[in-house]
């Protein structure tokens, strides 16, 4: 146990020193092009399905699971049966929950703007 948080300390220890260095290169990040197709053949409709399929669960109905809908209808029924404690939990994960929205949004334009830059219209 003692070795392994002496080795965790020592690489976080190593990767604060070499953030500085890493931070302050400024050259781009270039990408052959084998490796853009690859990335938008292989990558960009993973990422682009997952926040798609976040974005719906988060405001999807009572039904869903995990939506904030269900758990505010969750942190209602605790509250009926006098837990409020755990029902104020459920209504701050709700309100962190859609929180996210914007995050979502933000990372999905950001995913369709780089789809229509740098991925081929055919694809």
């Amino acid at each position: 146990m003692l070795k392994h948080t002496i080795a965790a300390c020592l690489t976080a220890a190593g990767l604060i020193a070499l953030a500085p260095a890493a931070s302050a290169q400024s050259n781009p990040i270039t990408l052959s092009p084998e490796e853009s197709q690859k990335l938008c053949a292989d990558w960009l409709p993973k990422l682009t399905q997952r926040t798609a399929k976040l974005t719906d669960r988060v405001n999807g109905g009572p039904e869903i699971r995990g939506s904030v809908a269900n758990l505010k209808a969750r942190a209602e029924d605790q509250r009926k049966k006098g837990h409020n404690d755990v029902a104020d939990r459920l209504q701050k994960r709700a309100d962190k929950r859609s929180g996210r929205l914007p995050e979502l949004n933000a990372a999905k334009q950001k995913l369709d703007a780089f789809t229509g830059a740098h991925c081929k219209a055919g694809k």
